[in-house]
């Protein structure tokens, strides 16, 4: 089938200070805020291991998109991959999982954003709060992918000013007694808490989904990505060390704002408000970034047909595709009214794990002369993959095989009326 016409381009307006800023923009959030308490629960004081693993699989699967977006430079990221190098069903499993994941995702991250907003201003309803962060968020991006990227850059610095002043002023407060039991609930809790945090690293993908609006995205993105993951990496493992070794992996399990509850104890009165300040920040940068994704991923899916003709429309006089971005803004503002977060971290980690899979594999099939790293890169990210998929509930990867097939089931649907 032909793909709809195009009105317009998208405009390469993204430097590289943009596109790592979006990418620390979409990795700063529920990861580092959130779900450092969820890992400490699971695995205590030797979630900093899981943080580890966890950033090197996501290294080596950033590696794999990175090669694939100097490659293949379009809109999509692993929906094109796997279309071109795959099968046209692999790369539809790419794009349908991407769109499950970062639209539950981006509900949960604006009514975080809603509870933190509350936190510091409590006349203010958490699901106000939140509703609010997504109107802001797809009116942003709506003014330009260039003014988007800079807005993104002041959100980005002010949350890692929060993070420094954490790791700053709490490094003093460590006890060593804290990290003990070191390992409470064995390895295999490492490694299952390892695939909730990576989850944590995983908006870096944002990157390989704006290939048609970076300038010279064979370098830009490849060395958007590297810089984005291991900035992360670092800061993760400061911020981790600090958190168990102020409050204890306990008090953190007990706790939704994981980060507040250990700035809470330091000797520095009003330190744990600049966290909450922070967190709500990097909540919105996560949300501004994934309205932004999400979008591109619907315009690539449209254009082949995967996803209804009308959202492959780009508005001619901004470049930009404002149908896709409304749509994935009504639907964030829907889930931010009704979701829950416990409901979504285990299926969203599973979804994107898939996602990665995919990713993987595609770079396994890039021709030899378009390799840029060797292929044990792509096999390693491949197995930590499917490790830490095979680590998680049954019932999450159940859950998660159903929405793929409700998936195809819409593809069926929709293939069949366009004939």
């Amino acid at each position: 089938m032909t793909p709809p016409p195009q009105t317009a381009a998208l405009r390469r307006e993204l430097g590289l200070l943009e596109a790592i800023g979006l990418g620390l923009g979409a990795i700063f959030g529920a990861g580092i805020f959130v779900v450092t308490g969820v890992a400490a629960g699971v695995a205590g004081p030797a979630f900093l291991v899981s943080l580890a693993i966890a950033g090197a699989a996501a290294t080596c699967n950033g590696l794999s998109a990175a090669q694939l977006a100097a490659r293949y430079p379009q809109s999509g990221g692993t929906y094109e991959y796997g279309y071109r190098l795959l099968h046209p069903a692999a790369g539809f499993a790419a794009g349908w999982m991407f769109l499950a994941s970062k639209l539950a995702a981006a509900g949960t991250v604006a009514l975080g954003f809603g509870h933190y907003t509350a936190s510091l201003l409590p006349a203010v309803p958490p699901v106000a709060a939140a509703a609010a962060a997504v109107i802001f968020a797809t009116l942003a991006n709506v003014i330009g992918i260039q003014k988007t990227g800079r807005l993104n850059l002041l959100i980005v610095v002010f949350t890692l000013a929060s993070l420094a002043c954490f790791i700053g002023f709490g490094a003093g407060s460590v006890r060593t007694a804290n990290f003990l039991p070191w390992a409470p609930h064995g390895w295999r809790a490492v490694v299952e808490a390892s695939a909730l945090l990576f989850f944590a690293y995983t908006g870096y993908a944002r990157l390989a989904t704006l290939g048609e609006e970076v300038r010279d995205p064979e370098t830009t993105i490849p060395k958007a990505i590297v810089a984005s993951l291991w900035i992360a990496l670092l800061v993760y493992l400061a911020v981790g060390a600090v958190a168990v070794g102020t409050a204890g992996a306990p008090a953190l399990a007990q706790t939704r704002a994981p980060l507040e509850r250990a700035a809470a104890s330091f000797a520095f009165p009003g330190l744990n408000r600049v966290m909450v300040a922070g967190a709500a920040t990097a909540m919105l940068g996560v949300l501004l970034s994934q309205v932004l994704g999400i979008s591109r991923m619907m315009l690539a899916m449209s254009r082949r047909g995967d996803l209804p003709a009308f959202l492959a429309h780009v508005d001619p006089r901004r470049g930009l595709p404002l149908r896709a971005v409304g749509i994935t803004g009504s639907i964030a503002l829907l889930l931010a009214v009704t979701g829950r977060l416990e409901s979504v971290l285990a299926a969203a980690a599973f979804t994107i794990l898939i996602y990665y899979t995919l990713t993987n594999l595609a770079a396994l099939r890039l021709p030899a002369h378009d390799r840029r790293y060797p292929p044990w890169v792509a096999w390693c990210g491949l197995l930590a993959c499917l490790l830490m998929a095979g680590s998680l509930a049954p019932v999450t990867i159940a859950s998660g095989l159903a929405l793929l097939v409700a998936g195809f089931l819409f593809r069926f649907a929709l293939k069949s009326n366009q004939v």
